[in-house]
């Protein structure tokens, strides 16, 4: 056998250990670029793949903060303008983030085969525990959008343990009734598939003003090349079952909730009512004044601010600093018509003058805030 040399190998670039500031500037920033560009993953579940996007590395005992966007939208037309909102980075620290695509909804997705059977949107929920158990997450904080609040909702119903809290915009709880399917099946003859989800999306008020972001979203969905897709998604959700909800009852939502929508939303109606079911302990109820059909999109910078006092609210992010909503001088307290006798609300959304604490609301009342 040969005798073994001893041989020395000069590094041209010293290992991690010894690494130079340079070199550890240099990791830090691929390592930066990558996470902001997420990792996207798809997995199978029994009822099709389904695409997610992962920001950031999971925090110990935190949720990962899980959202899902609606009809005519994927995660970035519909999540984009709010996750990159300067007041959103405090949050994007502390938690990581779980894009979920709808199937067919994801840049660059195939059209679905003629006569391809779309999950509905209980399916749907029950496409998430997959995702969890991939990523090995235990708990997440949903944050949902129109048909994507209704998906995590009926989520949250089945799989209570693993949701700490739920942020429900647009949320229409309730199956379509006869006259809605009439109104329905007459729209759809005289407007295009896009006219009618852009009527989902947005207000009347704002599809006739026409503005730059109406222009925007409404090439969007015209041009899709997955609009075929897209129908299928519009078809599920308008053939939604009821979620039942009802207050104090057995199927209602256990972790706190934050119902939000806008003054001028066309899901204002439903929204209020899904907030007369629910548990007015666990839930808040933000109106939110000059959004629209789609506050993240034109209320980015309030909405961060009061999903970061819904964070507070369950415990987490307790020294972070408000400033937003405190400073408001448009905002008004309006009580909503439910009493429930004497309680506290210290999760309410609610301001005092300049001093950007979260006071409680009074008892027996659920505080609706506009601002």
């Amino acid at each position: 056998m040969a005798e073994l040399q001893e041989v020395q190998i000069t590094e041209e670039k010293p290992l991690l250990p010894g690494q130079t500031p340079e070199a550890a500037k240099e990791a830090e920033l691929a390592a930066r670029i990558l996470l902001d560009q997420g990792q996207t993953h798809s997995v199978e579940t029994p009822y099709g793949s389904v695409t997610f996007t992962v920001y950031g590395t999971p925090k110990p005992k935190r949720p990962a903060i899980l959202t899902y966007h609606d009809v005519g939208l994927n995660y970035k037309s519909c999540f984009q303008s709010l996750f990159q909102f300067g007041d959103m980075q405090e949050i994007i620290q502390n938690f990581v983030r779980v894009h979920v695509d709808a199937p067919g909804m994801e840049e660059g997705a195939p059209v679905f085969p003629l006569g391809y059977q779309y999950p509905s949107l209980d399916q749907l929920a029950d496409m998430i525990p997959c995702i969890l158990q991939y990523l090995n997450f235990s708990a997440i904080i949903g944050v949902g959008v129109g048909a994507g609040a209704y998906v995590l909702s009926r989520y949250a119903l089945t799989h209570p343990d693993t949701v700490e809290g739920l942020v429900l915009i647009n949320i229409d709880p309730n199956a379509k009734g006869w006259m809605d399917w009439a109104a329905h099946k007459l729209t759809g003859l005289t407007s295009s598939i896009s006219e009618m989800i852009l009527g989902h999306l947005f207000s009347q008020e704002e599809l006739s003003g026409n503005s730059e972001l109406i222009q925007k979203y409404r090439n969007i969905i015209t041009h899709a090349p997955n609009l075929d897709n897209i129908e299928l998604y519009w078809n599920s959700y308008n053939n939604r079952r009821d979620l039942n909800l009802e207050r104090g009852g057995a199927v209602t939502l256990k972790c706190p909730v934050m119902l939000v929508v806008g003054d001028q939303a066309p899901h204002e109606d439903a929204v209020v009512e899904c907030n007369s079911k629910l548990d007015p302990t666990q839930t808040s109820f933000l109106k939110m004044a000059d959004s629209g059909g789609q506050p993240q999109l034109t209320q980015p910078g309030k909405l961060t601010e009061a999903f970061k006092y819904f964070l507070q609210g369950m415990g987490y992010m307790a020294s972070s600093c408000m400033t937003r909503l405190s400073r408001s001088r448009t905002a008004s307290l309006t009580s909503a018509a439910s009493i429930d006798g004497n309680r506290s609300r210290s999760r309410t959304l609610s301001q005092s003058s300049e001093s950007g604490t979260l006071p409680s609301g009074p008892p027996g009342h659920t505080m609706e805030v506009s601002c």
